[in-house]
């Protein structure tokens, strides 16, 4: 499977995955920063949080890692949490935003 087309699939799944406090994927909320499929369809997803004591710190990123393995012609998943840049609310798609009532 072309690198494209796995990384279409792993945004989709992605965008099941929701913030447990707000009512929008976190791919809508801005919070995967990266996604990237190495060679032999490991794929690498570098993602944030919308605050370090997120109560879902612990939880999203094993959902991602789970839910990522189960596409198939996946081989790996390594999610990677990072801080910088810290999260805001300009992150987020104008969907999110008109949702949460942002905008």
């Amino acid at each position: 499977m072309e690198n494209e087309a796995l990384k279409q699939k792993v945004i989709e799944v992605l965008q099941t995955i929701f913030d447990p406090e707000l009512p929008v994927s976190i791919w809508e909320l801005g919070l995967i920063y990266e996604i990237n499929v190495l060679p032999i369809n490991n794929v690498q997803i570098v993602m944030t949080l919308t605050a370090p004591g997120c109560p879902a710190a612990q939880s999203l990123p094993v959902e991602v890692d789970q839910k990522v393995r189960l596409i198939e012609g996946v081989n790996d998943v390594h999610v990677a949490v990072t801080w910088t840049p810290a999260w805001d609310k300009s992150m987020m798609s104008e969907a999110a935003q008109l949702e949460l009532g942002f905008m």
